[in-house]
């Protein structure tokens, strides 16, 4: 599907971490934090941006091998420090709420779907004062919940729309294959430092934005 393809799209649905907020130093440094606690050096961590992306505690399953109880005390130990920091954990990327703002003023509607905690989305939102800019935001609201089509079938419905109505934005392979899943296009974005356009556009993204700005492009024409 080609880029010009989603600019009409009534709903634009977007993930938050990397995506709407730059967080990922926050959470890299924090799970750095804790999986040293857990005995796990620096070359055994790499990559800590692998952990942006897929749900917790899945995601330390998945990166790194941990069991099902471990990646839960692990998860639960890195909320309680993560929690602490406030707001500098999720500063917006530079020109996020104007791009939110423009989508409004333009009658979009505008979603978070993310794999973060409902309440922490809130919060995230709150602190940033744009938590009025969207008609949805949903996150996770337990741990079961794991899977992001899910969130963003519910984001849909609960606006009474369908997925023809509907174009996501993310920054991982996880965000472009769950929206792919329900049917709807996905934008990718890089300059959160997650995801490649490699990544993004092997998975099937539509279109890929370097900078806000260009993802406005993409979004508005």
């Amino acid at each position: 599907m080609a880029a010009a393809d989603v600019t009409g799209r009534r709903l634009v649905i977007f993930d938050f971490d990397g995506t709407l907020a730059n967080t990922v130093p926050s959470i890299v440094s924090t799970a750095r934090t804790v999986l040293a606690q857990h005995g796990l050096t620096d070359e055994e961590m790499g990559d800590l941006t692998r952990l942006v992306g897929p749900p917790f505690p899945q995601a330390y399953s998945l990166v790194y091998g941990f069991s099902e109880e471990e990646a839960a005390q692990i998860t639960a130990e890195y909320r309680t420090i993560y929690r602490s920091i406030g707001p500098s954990a999720w500063p917006l990327f530079d020109g996020v709420a104007d791009l939110l703002a423009r989508l409004r003023a333009a009658g979009r509607l505008t979603a978070v779907a993310s794999s973060k905690q409902m309440r922490l989305v809130e919060r995230a939102l709150a602190d940033n004062a744009v938590a009025d800019l969207f008609d949805r935001a949903l996150g996770k609201t337990s741990d079961a919940e794991g899977d992001k089509v899910a969130v963003i079938r519910r984001v849909v419905r609960e606006l009474g729309l369908t997925e023809g109505d509907a174009v996501m934005v993310g920054d991982r392979h996880h965000d472009v294959e769950a929206a792919a899943a329900c049917g709807i296009p996905c934008v990718g974005v890089t300059y959160g430092g997650t995801g490649t356009v490699e990544e993004l556009m092997g998975a099937g993204a539509c279109a890929c934005a370097g900078t806000v700005e260009e993802l406005g492009r993409v979004l508005l024409g």
